[in-house]
């Protein structure tokens, strides 16, 4: 679990992830928080089903890396959105980071914050030596909840650029 000045993030187990895609009071239920309408991309539809939920049920992999981090709001015990690694770290100790806010928790600073709780976590796991990110040039959000937690584009191709975070560097949002 990693805690912020506003938030709790909980890497969720299988059994809980199985509960987060059915979509039933269950998962809220098991963590005593407020009921949530949890909606997600096909996309994530998709790789839970055929990617996520398969390595989070190997015992091999560190289902850190593997689930999803849902982020709750201390406050009123709300769900305002998920984040999670695409894997493992690589050779060289990078780590992909993927993320989503849900709709009514939009701009007030809630991904920022849990982002840079989750760049902390990750300076302190000896293995992973930087962080990276996707998104489409487009998505401003996005751009700016990278940008505040000190990532630095490294590749654009089309309409998707790249940023990385070194870990050396010092956390400065929150």
């Amino acid at each position: 679990m990693v805690e912020t000045a506003r938030l709790l993030i909980i890497p969720l187990s299988h059994a809980q992830l199985v509960k987060y895609v059915q979509s039933d009071p269950s998962l809220e239920t098991e963590l005593q928080l407020q009921p949530a309408i949890r909606s997600f991309s096909p996309a994530l539809a998709e790789a839970l089903e055929h990617s996520i939920l398969p390595k989070l049920a190997n015992p091999k992999n560190d289902y850190r890396f593997f689930t999803l981090w849902t982020i709750i709001l201390k406050k009123d015990r709300t769900v305002v959105g998920d984040l999670c690694f695409k894997g493992e770290p690589d050779e060289k100790g990078e780590i992909e980071i993927g993320y989503g806010t849900y709709d009514a928790f939009r701009k007030k600073g809630y991904m920022t914050e849990a982002l840079g709780g989750m760049i902390d976590w990750a300076r302190g796991q000896k293995i992973i030596k930087a962080i990276t990110a996707e998104t489409e040039v487009t998505n401003l959000a996005s751009l700016k909840v990278l940008e505040h937690n000190q990532f630095v584009v490294y590749r654009q191709k089309g309409d998707s650029v790249s940023l990385r975070l070194n870990l050396k560097n010092k956390r400065l949002a929150s």
